[in-house]
């Protein structure tokens, strides 16, 4: 029988160098794992921190409007607001001409009236559009050339208008206006549209004073803090009284009451005092709403109302 010593030895000497081997190949292993996981770690800790950082940073901040720009806006907002108390101002005197009596003096006074005060005030406005330079942003800019053509056409078909219009079809004349008047809406997109994309334009909109809500330009701001003259309180004494004759040479101080035919400076004027002052000539009808106002006619005359109440005017005739 063969022995079994030697072999025992050998074979545990071939078992110990194969754990030995397999404990190194286990402890590499474990080694490169650990390499791995440390490589691995340390990316995952610089992405976050870089998150982080991304995280906490400040956003951009818009920077400020120039001085022109927002000059620019304000003048853009004040014109709109100018055109806009115009839509609403003529609907209100359309309304109260088809409410006079039809035909009659006081429709025609104040159809005369509307249709000679309001070519001057889109006029007014289209001046104003025009001194505005170019503001250096497209959008806005091509808004500003939208309103020139808006409001170029409408003046140029006012030019037509003749407020002797009124006194053949007071309502009809007016009506014809107002349309005209309701044309003139902003072009789309407006301005508060366009700076909802753009940052510098939204910035000089709300630095503009006139782009406020309720802004009002500074004559109507002043009109609003004076008070109205008192129309109950007493006239002042007219210096010629009822003496009409005075105003032949065409200067003098009357007090009409009701109705009177005066002529002056070789200018027959037919005045009627209610509830405001009218003055009728053979090819003119003026209307005063009272204290302060002021009918020209032509070269030859002009007529003041000094102070008028439910008693009558105080009218102080003058030779421009």
């Amino acid at each position: 029988m063969p022995e079994s010593g030697p072999r025992r030895r050998d074979h545990g000497k071939e078992r110990g160098r194969w754990m030995f081997k397999r404990r190194s190949v286990a402890v590499a292993a474990a080694g490169l794992v650990l390499a791995v996981g440390g490589c691995g770690g340390g990316d995952g800790t610089d992405e976050k921190a870089d998150a982080s950082d991304k995280g906490s940073a400040e956003p951009t901040r818009t920077r400020p409007p120039s001085k022109e720009l927002v000059e620019w806006v304000g003048g853009m907002c004040e014109s709109t607001t100018a055109l806009k108390n115009l839509r609403t101002d003529s609907a209100a005197d359309l309304k109260e001409i088809r409410n006079s009596d039809e035909g009659g003096l006081p429709a025609q006074a104040l159809a005369v009236s509307y249709l000679s005060g309001t070519p001057m005030t889109v006029e007014d406005v289209e001046s104003d559009l025009e001194a505005l330079d170019q503001s250096g942003v497209p959008a806005a800019d091509r808004l500003l050339d939208a309103w020139l053509k808006k409001v170029n056409r409408v003046v140029t078909e006012l030019d037509e208008v003749s407020p002797s219009a009124a006194i053949d079809d007071a309502e009809g004349s007016t009506a014809g206006v107002d349309k005209l008047v309701q044309s003139l809406t902003p072009p789309k997109p407006d301005l508060p549209a366009l700076g909802k994309k753009d940052p510098q334009l939204a910035a000089a909109y709300q630095k503009a004073e006139q782009c406020a809500p309720g802004w009002k330009p500074d004559e109507e701001a002043e009109g609003a803090d004076s008070p109205a003259p008192d129309p109950t309180g007493p006239l002042p004494k007219a210096a010629d009284g009822g003496n009409f004759e005075a105003c032949s040479d065409g200067a003098c101080e009357v007090l009409v009451t009701s109705t009177a035919n005066i002529t002056a400076n070789g200018v027959n004027v037919h005045v009627t005092v209610g509830n405001s002052v009218t003055f009728q000539t053979p090819s003119t009808i003026m209307n005063l709403g009272g204290q302060g106002g002021v009918a020209k006619f032509g070269d030859d005359l002009k007529v003041t109302v000094v102070a008028q109440n439910q008693n009558g005017a105080v009218l102080e005739f003058t030779i421009p």
